[in-house]
């Protein structure tokens, strides 16, 4: 048995994207003949807690059905791993963490891989409270997440726009990083943590970044010009952030940031306001299906 999780509204208000790929998914199982429930959200959180009451209930393949945000839900609300997989059908705006395993943005392939592939175990991380599965940061981060969701209209080039009105108001960050016991100080505009390797909707934040190694990736912008932030961009969309001089990034299981002032953190698109900013890598433990 098959309970697919649909968000109607991913990918765009009017759910188009979305229910498109529930009558392909609907055609395709029927004709196969598997066992199928599906399952629409109401409102924000209804995925965790259909999540949670299906696990209950014996659920052994949960599959999303929506994007990063809905992903985030079901995952902060998994549990008996060893008893259910994940799966994920790509419909979101962005799908930063389909692309980071690999997982086909058409329906039909996304569900082949659930019918004939097998679910490997997948890396998540867990800060105090909260679970996340493709990024954690704070600084420009937040605030780009901030002017997106005042837009009427998101989209992919929505969210870059944002991106550039605040990497021309930007404000550095000050604080202190402790990735596996070894501390540093850091005076940054983006300070993120990474276990896929692009969000916002394709940014690629950290290309070395893979969620199946069993660690996560430090990765910061220290002080840089004001006169270099629009060349530094440019690095960023082509996923050249790296070779920047001012870049670090560096492996870890463990990575605690530490803040001077309060801070805003951003997991995987949601903002937490107060969240301790103390991350693990949680390995071996999550099956997904995935190539």
């Amino acid at each position: 048995m098959l309970d697919f999780i649909v968000n109607p509204i991913a990918g765009g208000k009017h759910g188009k994207k979305t229910r498109n790929a529930v009558s392909i998914l609907e055609s395709a199982l029927t004709e196969k003949k598997i066992e199928y429930t599906i399952h629409f959200t109401r409102h924000k959180g209804h995925a965790g807690e259909l999540t949670k009451a299906l696990i209950e209930k014996g659920a052994t393949d949960i599959i999303v059905v929506g994007g990063d945000g809905t992903l985030h839900e079901v995952i902060n609300s998994f549990h008996s791993f060893d008893k259910t997989n994940l799966g994920l059908i790509p419909c979101g705006t962005g799908n930063d963490f389909a692309s980071a395993v690999k997982i086909p943005l058409d329906t039909l392939k996304a569900l082949d891989i659930i019918l004939n592939g097998k679910a490997q175990y997948t890396d998540f991380f867990q800060l105090p409270g909260v679970r996340g599965i493709n990024a954690v940061g704070i600084g420009v981060d937040v605030d780009v997440i901030k002017r997106y969701e005042a837009l009427k209209k998101k989209n992919k080039f929505g969210y870059t726009k944002c991106l550039v009105k605040t990497l021309m108001n930007f404000e550095y960050t000050d604080f202190t990083a402790i990735i596996d016991g070894e501390e540093s100080r850091h005076c940054s505009f983006i300070a993120d943590i990474a276990n896929g390797h692009v969000y916002g909707g394709g940014i690629p934040i950290c290309p070395i970044a893979t969620p199946c190694d069993g660690q996560l990736n430090f990765v910061a912008v220290e002080k840089i010009k004001k006169l270099a932030i629009i060349p530094a961009f440019l690095k960023l969309k082509r996923g050249k952030i790296l070779s920047l001089k001012q870049a670090i990034t560096k492996p870890g299981k463990h990575i605690i940031i530490k803040p001077d002032k309060p801070c805003t953190v951003n997991v995987d698109g949601e903002l937490y306001d107060n969240l301790e900013f103390d991350v693990k890598v949680v390995s071996e433990t999550l099956k997904m299906y995935r190539p």
